[in-house]
């Protein structure tokens, strides 16, 4: 892919790909050697503006296109999806850091799970008969899909696959740190021949954000981002009643209990933790852990920290990259020094630059000891290779400082028995509970309660988000 040419038409309008009239751009930047890749334009409100009635224009015809015609294009495009995932995986190394390994893996494996998903979900969507009436699907209309850096292929297929099947049209605006990806899933989809106007791509930061979301003709919009941005998108949202899907933030917990096998859990718990170097909203970075096992763990864990130093993500070998930019990794390396004043500790970690280095985007993972539940560290995402140690005295205890926070996204629970695993997870509020390190499940639905969201995304449930149910009610 030819990154120059496809910057200088990265506005996606109407089927066709031409230039944006807003004077700003953006730098795209490699995180890891601190190289501009490209420079991005952002988009104007005029842009915007065209996108949104593009997509509106084309939402009726869209609508009312049989199911297997959609369905027939969504596959056509899952297969060039699948024929570039290289390039995929490459171009989001380079934008993130994420490893490349990881990236051909995760990056690209999600969507592509994603694409199979929706396909087949779509085969068994039917009108169902409730008391007099029929209950029938239509279409939200006009959705504005506005995706983060950290998993930004995921997030892109998590919106875009569902409204597509459900038929609806779609704005697309990436985050600012990961547009490439975007600019050639949109290339995939022009010359997979969608209908002009169906899909839309427009590029930019909070500011184009915000004139997509205040746009009186966006019908839905779906948010994957922090809890404050998304507070700001549904406040802006609700001033034309716009119906909002909100993928926000987290600060799960992971609760080991006393009759775990820490030999199976603790390393498991580690890559809860740490995976993508922490730039996860479901990761599982408090760990409550038995007080009488304090000891014990924290040397195991400290033991197992070997092999997760940042390296160059362009390595095939490399476990852990830089964070996404050197701003998150200042504010990481900030909240961390935050903790460290308030009483908590450094565990244990691995070579790597000084935590006050923010000359580079490389942030050495840490384990933090003596960290009670009402600190900032424990209550605010750190979205960072952090993880916090809590002890607790009892099952009890451990369910309610595993509840005591604003969000509700992710957790989980380890135990010999699966069943007494199930029972506490039960009682932990949050939108999903891994048992014993138990892998993501696409076909379940991923969303939150409290500060972490509005709405469901994957499998059934997410593709329901897209939309409207009517009744039909017969005498």
């Amino acid at each position: 892919m030819n990154l120059d040419s496809q910057s200088s038409n990265s506005f996606y309008v109407n089927g066709q790909f031409t230039g944006c009239t807003g004077n700003t751009v953006i730098d795209v930047t490699n995180p890891a050697n601190g190289e501009i890749l490209v420079q991005i334009p952002c988009c104007s409100e005029q842009d915007v503006e065209r996108a949104v009635s593009a997509a509106r224009a084309a939402a009726p015809h869209w609508a009312t296109t049989p199911i297997e015609q959609r369905v027939d294009l969504i596959k056509k495009l899952a297969e060039a999806f699948s024929a570039n995932g290289q390039d995929f995986a490459s171009l989001i190394t380079s934008q993130m850091g994420s490893p490349i390994s990881f990236s051909r893996t995760a990056q690209i494996g999600l969507p592509s799970r994603t694409f199979d998903i929706m396909i087949n979900l779509a085969e068994s969507l039917e009108d169902e008969k409730i008391g007099r009436s029929i209950v029938t699907r239509e279409p939200m209309g006009v959705v504005a899909a506005i995706t983060p850096w950290n998993f930004p292929l995921h997030q892109i297929a998590a919106k875009i696959v569902p409204a597509l099947v459900a038929g609806c049209t779609i704005v697309l605006k990436p985050s600012e740190v990961t547009p490439l990806d975007a600019i050639l899933f949109t290339k995939l989809i022009d010359e997979c021949g969608f209908p002009a106007g169906v899909f839309n791509l427009v590029l930019g930061a909070a500011e184009t954000g915000q004139h997509l979301v205040s746009n009186p003709d966006i019908d839905m919009v779906s948010f994957t981002g922090s809890a404050g941005a998304g507070r700001s998108i549904a406040a802006v949202a609700g001033g034309n009643l716009t119906k909002v899907s909100l993928e926000l933030g987290g600060s799960s917990a992971n609760i080991i209990l006393d009759d775990a096998d820490l030999e199976q859990a603790l390393p498991a718990a580690l890559g809860q933790c740490l995976v993508n170097t922490g730039q996860v909203c479901a990761a599982l970075s408090r760990v409550l852990v038995p007080s009488n096992k304090l000891g014990e763990i924290e040397d195991l864990v400290s033991s197992l920290l070997t092999g997760w130093s940042p390296a160059d993500p362009a390595l095939e070998d490399t476990r852990m990259g830089p964070l996404s930019s050197i701003t998150q990794r200042s504010r990481v390396s900030t909240m961390v020094q935050k903790a460290l004043e308030d009483g908590a500790r450094i565990v244990a970690t691995t070579d790597g630059p000084d935590i006050k280095d923010n000359s580079t985007a490389f942030f050495a993972p840490i384990i933090l000891g003596d960290v009670s539940n009402d600190m900032e560290i424990a209550q605010e995402e750190v979205f960072g290779p952090v993880l916090k140690l809590i002890s607790y005295d009892n099952e009890e205890e451990a369910i309610s400082l595993a509840n005591a926070s604003k969000y509700g996204l992710s957790g989980g629970v380890w135990s010999a028995d699966l069943e007494h695993a199930e029972r506490v997870a039960r009682k932990v509020r949050s939108g999903q509970v891994m048992l014993n390190g138990a892998m993501f499940d696409l076909d379940a639905p991923f969303g939150g309660f409290g500060k972490s969201g509005i709405g469901r995304e994957n499998g059934r449930y997410g593709l329901e988000e897209f939309f409207a149910l009517k009744a039909i009610t017969y005498p």
